[in-house]
C-alpha cells in the first residue's frame, strides 16, 4: 500500500535568520539636556524621570556629551569644597565629551561586546552625526533573550 501525503509538496523550511540590530531595540525617545541648562535642573529631570543619566545636544541634535548622576556628584563636591553656589554650574562645565557612540545598523550582539569591553550602561545612537537614539544594557538583554526564543 502507498502512502499519500495530504499536506502537498512542502518548501525547504530552512531560512536565514533576520539580523538583530541596534536600531530594532533602541530607546528612540530621549530625554535630552542642553549645555546651557544647570545642573541643579539636570538633577531634578533624573530623579523625576528615574534615569541616570542622559545625552547633551545642541539644537541641531548633534552630540555634544553625556552627563550622568555621577558627573551631578562631581558638582555637588566641588561646589561645597570651592564654596560655589550649586545653581551656578552649567553641564557644559560638567558633561563628559569623550562619548563612544554607535550606529543603529550594528549588530546588538556586536553592541553586547561593546558593553562588555567598555564597562558603560548606554551608548548614545548616531545617524548622519545627529543624536537618533540610545541603546543601553537592558536593551541588549531583551534583545537577546527574544533572540534566543527565535534559536539563534
Amino acid at each position: 500500500m502507498a502512502i499519500i501525503n495530504f499536506r502537498g509538496q512542502q518548501e525547504d523550511k530552512k531560512r536565514t535568520p533576520k539580523p538583530v540590530l541596534v536600531g530594532d531595540y533602541m530607546a528612540r525617545n530621549l530625554i535630552t539636556f542642553r549645555p546651557d541648562q544647570s545642573v541643579m535642573e539636570v538633577m531634578q529631570l533624573l530623579l523625576k524621570n528615574r534615569i541616570s543619566g542622559g545625552p547633551v545636544v545642541n539644537d541641531k541634535r548633534e552630540l555634544l556629551g553625556l552627563i550622568s548622576e555621577g558627573d551631578c556628584m562631581k558638582q555637588i563636591s566641588e561646589c561645597r569644597y570651592y564654596n560655589i553656589p550649586m545653581a551656578d554650574a552649567l553641564v557644559e562645565k560638567f558633561m563628559v565629551t569623550d562619548v563612544q557612540t554607535i550606529t543603529e545598523d550594528v549588530s546588538i550582539f556586536d553592541a553586547a561586546n561593546m558593553f562588555y569591553k567598555s564597562h558603560k550602561k548606554r551608548f548614545p545612537v548616531i545617524h548622519e552625526g545627529k543624536l537618533i537614539g540610545q541603546i543601553s544594557r537592558r536593551d541588549v538583554l531583551k534583545a537577546a533573550l527574544e533572540a534566543e526564543a527565535n534559536h539563534w
